[in-house]
Parts: structure tokens; C-alpha cells; sequence
């Protein structure tokens, strides 16, 4: 268990200054537990904390491990809220009509922060959540950095935290603060789920100077190729002809890995030895290869598809897994479809490999964290994912891993993950790919769990779908009964209609309508916490009737799900059943009211969700549904 009375101290110090009360601090009614109400409260911030923290030090609220939990299997009945702290907990507290990016001028943070989130633990609970997932909280590079803050996906260094997480006020240091937010969450019985990336690094990562050779170079004097720009002398991803890349597909769809097609040499050509020097010149990295030619760090871009519109990652880089010389470039073949003359034995950079399994037991061993949800996991070389994991459950047999995949196959369970994030939320908003997914459900079921969500922080928000609101709880209804883990991306139940990220499902027309400055996930952003269109109380009881079935839809064998279909296409759902308990989820898919006919095996049912009683005669009854209304019904 955590030792550490970093709680206990940051307590002390709030309350030592609880005295001070001239301070002009404005949060979220909400934050302070008033359900109900949509306006700011003014508060004493050291106050307000210090109580927060009195009442969760009364909790302690042990997690408590079965034999079934082992190697992260307790992860099938996660209810998980997942938290951007940068943005989560931002807001402006001294009402100056913006959010400040250092302090405010009583030396408070306006950014999210860990003291702040810590102030939210009550609500999450109250949401029903028992598991936090925590985007990227480690430092952040600036070289080619986008917005006014830079992602928290261009990883300076993974053994530091971001110093902007933390409270300068409090004047402890950013791990104390982090050591004390852990220790918050397991009082409450929070499980803590930590999102890393293995695979890329910031280009003025902290490692470059000392080890270049664990990272990829191109001549400095190389131009860098803008989006929709296709001249190869420029540094880009690299192009391949239709011919070319129709070969690519059907070599990679076959499992077919040796003798990959590879870049253009005018692409390779821009690539260097490693070099014997490397400068920090202005905040960037310079190499100094042994004939004095100069090299810069290459940004990094989507690697699959091969022809990927995603606009460069202009702040990040690819690192170099193997180093054999002949695969001198950043392409599909050398950091992710490895071709099978680069990816041996002989060729892994055992030093670079070795940095890299020691970060989950670093955190482990520090902060006691509950698992890790890797960014394309599936991507890392398979012998590297199976040390990590190997490492981090040899620490702590009930370690769970979460992945990043679009897709649901057995390849998952067999690389040793508990979760992955599939497709749920591409599909849902499409009522046929929905329908399929239940037929799958019912036909095969799936090899595990994935997000059951509408939105990520890389999707458009569920409000900006087709239906608004209804869509939203449509969404909402449904994914808490699916063989899956319930998850909430921060800001859905507020309504949030600005994406966080233009990663996955946006068109070139909308990722223009969202630059850099304007996404919270590189530049100052906040939530509206006072929006009236907020849905916190559905949630709150959609999750109380989940905890009721946990048993039933932790199953995802196909015995525990059933397709139930009406005479209309537009109307259909699902049962879940385990013995003689059930549940039945119906929903209508469209804007449009329907009156459907349902066979069912029951003789009277309740609606959970408004409490409407419904009696079946000879197992038929007539429904209406009002647009995107979802029924959950169980038997009486």
C-alpha cells in the first residue's frame, strides 16, 4: 500500500492558510457536491481543498483483489471516467474572462491541476465510477510543439511527470502532488489506469543527447512537406504509387513480411548515420555527423495506412526499435509492419528496449498504479510488449494492460491485453454497423472487452452527432449494458461539443475548422461545468442499475447476449441473461417516433429507466418509442 503522507501535508499547508480570505476563487457549484445548481460559488480555495481532502482521508476504502482479478482481469467491470488533467480541471477561477496559463495572479493554477482533480474524487464516486484512466501526465516537449501548451502525447522524458500538473503554491514538488492524488484515489477506491506511448518521443526528448542512436536522422537542410504536398524531395510520409501500395496491402493482409516494398530512394537519401555529436541549438537538437554534416530530428506522421491523410506529427518522432543501417528510415516496414530482415535479435537496440520495460515498474514501484493503457500497443514489437508485460505482472500478478486497437480479435487476448478500445465509437452513430456489432455479439461474442463509449478524446464529441442530446443518452443507455466497460470521456456528460483532438473520423473541411490553437489538446481550454444540457443524474442511475447486472455484462461469451429485433429495422436491442436474470435494452436508432411489436417471454416488465410498467399478453406487446429512446427492461 502507499506510505506516503504527502496528503496529510498538503492538508497541513492549505489549512495553515486557511485564514486567507480575500481571494477572489469562482469554481463550479458542481465541484463542491450542489447537483443541482448551474453557477459558479465563490470560495477559499484553501478552504475548499482542505475539506475535500478531511472527508476523503474518513473514506479509505480498500480495493479488494479475487482470484478472478488476476492479471488485470478485474478490468471487465471497470466503470471508467477518463481524465485529461490538463483540461478536466481547468476553469477560470478569478473570473477575468480567461484561463491563465501559468498562475492566476493569487498564485493559483487556472490549467487542471492534480490538487484540483483530487477535488472531483466525490463526484466521480458519485457517478459510479471505480476506475480513472489518465491521459499522458509525463513532460512535454516543445520543439515543433502545436497550440499554446503542446501535446501531452510528445513525451519529453516518461520517468518525469509535467510540472504544469502541479500547484506551485503548495511549493511540493510535482511528484509529492502526484504521490498524494494517488493516494486520494485508492482511499475512494479508485483503480488508477495510466495511458504511455512506447513507441514515439518528443524530437527534444531528454534521451537524444545521450543516446542518438536510439532515434532516427535526416540531413538539417532537408525541407519539411506541408499536408497535401507531394514533392518527394521534401521530408514527408513517404509516397508510393497505387501499384505500389495495392502491394503493400495484400503483402501485410497475408502476413507476408519479408521483402516489404520500400520507400523511393530520393525518400531514403535523406536519412544519416548516426551522429557523433549532438548539440542543442535553440532548443532544437543538432547532429554532427564525422564528415561535419549536420542532422536534424525527423517529425513523425500515421503509419497506416501507408497513404494516411492525418495531417505530420510535427512535435513527435518515431524511435528506432532495430538498427540495422539498410533500414535507415522512418516507413511502415521499419515502425510497424516490421519487415522480417530489420525485426531480429540481432538487430533490437537492447539499450533503447530496456529504458522502455523499466517505465511501468518505475510507476509501479512509486506510485502504485493499477495498470497502463498503451498508444498502439499492438504496433510495438511483439518479444518488447511481452517484457513489459512480463515485468509489470512479475510486480504485480493483478497489473492490468488496455490498448489502443480499432479492432476485436483473439490477436488482443493473445498479446496479453485485458481491453481494447475497438469500434464502438465509429459505429454507433450508424444504425446498420450498430446492428452488425449486435449480430456479432450474438453470433460469436467477442475475445474481450472494449470502450463502451460514443467518444474519445481523438472522435467528434456524441453532442455533434446526428441527435444532439438524444443521441448522446441513446449512446449512454445502450453502452452500459454491453459486454464491455463503461467508460466516460471527460466533458461527455456536460454536453461538451468541442473535440479535444481531430485524430479519428473527421473530414479535411473539419480538421481545418479545428487548428492547433484551437483543440484543447494542445492549447488552454475548459469545460462548461454550468451547462444546463448536462445529463450527470442519468448517469448516475443508468450506472446503479449496471452494478445491479455487473455479472451478466462482465460476460462476453455469446450465452450471455441475445439479439432482439421488431418489425421495424430501426428498432432493435439485445438481452442479457445469466440463470433466470435478465435485462432487455431496446432502442429506437432514428429521429423519428415508432410503434414496434416485440415477442417476448415475459408476462409483465418494468422500464428502469422512467419506471413505465408494460404487461406482455401472449408474448407480444406493442411499444412506442420516442426518437432515439431506449428502453431497459426487466422483468417482474
Amino acid at each position: 500500500m502507499i506510505k506516503s503522507e504527502t496528503l496529510s501535508e498538503i492538508l497541513d499547508f492549505l489549512k495553515s492558510n486557511e485564514k486567507n480570505k480575500k481571494l477572489n476563487y469562482y469554481i463550479p457549484a458542481i465541484w463542491a457536491g450542489h447537483s443541482y445548481s448551474y453557477k459558479d460559488i465563490k470560495v477559499n480555495p484553501f478552504n475548499f481543498y482542505s475539506n475535500i481532502i478531511e472527508s476523503i482521508l474518513k473514506v479509505n476504502k480498500k480495493i479488494k483483489y479475487t482470484k478472478n482479478d488476476i492479471n488485470g482481469n478485474w478490468s471487465k467491470k471497470a466503470s471508467t471516467y477518463n481524465i485529461f488533467i490538463r483540461l478536466t480541471t481547468a476553469y477560470d477561477h478569478d473570473h477575468n474572462g480567461k484561463i491563465d496559463i501559468n498562475v492566476n495572479d493569487d498564485g493559483w493554477r487556472e490549467t487542471g491541476t492534480f490538487l484540483k482533480t483530487i477535488a472531483l474524487f466525490p463526484y466521480f464516486k458519485k457517478l459510479g465510477i471505480n476506475t480513472l484512466h489518465l491521459l499522458p501526465i509525463t513532460s512535454i516537449g516543445t520543439d515543433g510543439h502545436k497550440g499554446n501548451l503542446g501535446s501531452p502525447y510528445a513525451i519529453k522524458n516518461p520517468y518525469t511527470l509535467d510540472e504544469n500538473l502541479s500547484e506551485p503554491i503548495l511549493d511540493i514538488d510535482v511528484n509529492k502532488q502526484f504521490l498524494s492524488f494517488i493516494e486520494a484515489a485508492k482511499l475512494m477506491g479508485f483503480r488508477i489506469i495510466l495511458e504511455f506511448v512506447f513507441r514515439t518521443a518528443a524530437k527534444d526528448s531528454d534521451w537524444i543527447p545521450q543516446y542518438p542512436e536510439w532515434f532516427y536522422w535526416i540531413k538539417e537542410d532537408i525541407e519539411i512537406r506541408n499536408q497535401n504536398d507531394f514533392d518527394e524531395r521534401k521530408y514527408g510520409s513517404p509516397i508510393f504509387s497505387k501499384n505500389e501500395l495495392n502491394k503493400i496491402h495484400e503483402l501485410v493482409n497475408n502476413n507476408k513480411f519479408d521483402n516489404l516494398p520500400e520507400p523511393h530512394i530520393v525518400y531514403k537519401k535523406m536519412f544519416t548515420n548516426i551522429p557523433s555529436e549532438v548539440k542543442n541549438v535553440n532548443g532544437k537538437y543538432i547532429g554532427i555527423i564525422k564528415n561535419k554534416l549536420k542532422a536534424k530530428i525527423p517529425g513523425a506522421f500515421a503509419d497506416w495506412p501507408p497513404d494516411d491523410n492525418q495531417p505530420p506529427w510535427s512535435d513527435v518522432t518515431y524511435l528506432r526499435m532495430y538498427k540495422d543501417m539498410k533500414f535507415n528510415y522512418i516507413a511502415y516496414n521499419t515502425i510497424r509492419m516490421y519487415d522480417s530482415r530489420l525485426a531480429n535479435k540481432k538487430n533490437i537496440n537492447h539499450n533503447l528496449w530496456n529504458k522502455i520495460i523499466g517505465i511501468v515498474p518505475y510507476y509501479q514501484k512509486n506510485y502504485e498504479i493499477d495498470g497502463v493503457m498503451i498508444d498502439m500497443g499492438h504496433a510495438l514489437p511483439p518479444d518488447l510488449l511481452k517484457k513489459i508485460q512480463r515485468k509489470a505482472r512479475k510486480n504485480n500478478p493483478y497489473f492490468a494492460f488496455w490498448e489502443e486497437n480499432f479492432s476485436l480479435t483473439h490477436k488482443s487476448v493473445e498479446q496479453g491485453y485485458n481491453v481494447t478500445l475497438g469500434y464502438l465509437w465509429s459505429d454507433e452513430h450508424h444504425p446498420d454497423k450498430l446492428k452488425n456489432l449486435f449480430i456479432r455479439l450474438n453470433n460469436e461474442g467477442v475475445p474481450l472487452p472494449f470502450f463502451a463509449t460514443p467518444e474519445t478524446h481523438n472522435t467528434p464529441r456524441a453532442i455533434m452527432r446526428n441527435g444532439g442530446k438524444k443521441y448522446s443518452l441513446f449512446s449512454l443507455y445502450i453502452n452500459a449494458f454491453l459486454p464491455a466497460i463503461f467508460f466516460i470521456h471527460s466533458g461527455y456528460e456536460l454536453c461538451e461539443n468541442l473535440p479535444v483532438n481531430t485524430g479519428l473520423d473527421f473530414s479535411d473541411e473539419e480538421q481545418k475548422k479545428y487548428p492547433a490553437e484551437k483543440l484543447p489538446l494542445f492549447s488552454i481550454s475548459s469545460f462548461n461545468w454550468n451547462n444546463k444540457e448536462r445529463f450527470i443524474d442519468e448517469i448516475i442511475r443508468i450506472n446503479q442499475i449496471r452494478n445491479e447486472y455487473i455479472d451478466i455484462i462482465s460476460d462476453n461469451s455469446i450465452n450471455s447476449f441475445r439479439l432482439i429485433e421488431t418489425n421495424k429495422n430501426s428498432v432493435f436491442g439485445f438481452l442479457r441473461k445469466k440463470g433466470k436474470k435478465k435485462i432487455y435494452v431496446i432502442a429506437n436508432t432514428t429521429l423519428k417516433e415508432e410503434k414496434v411489436i416485440l415477442y417476448l417471454e415475459e408476462n409483465k416488465l418494468i422500464n428502469l429507466i422512467n419506471d413505465e410498467k408494460i404487461n406482455v399478453q401472449k408474448y407480444e406487446t406493442i411499444l412506442k418509442f420516442k426518437p432515439f429512446e431506449v428502453k431497459v427492461l426487466k422483468p417482474l
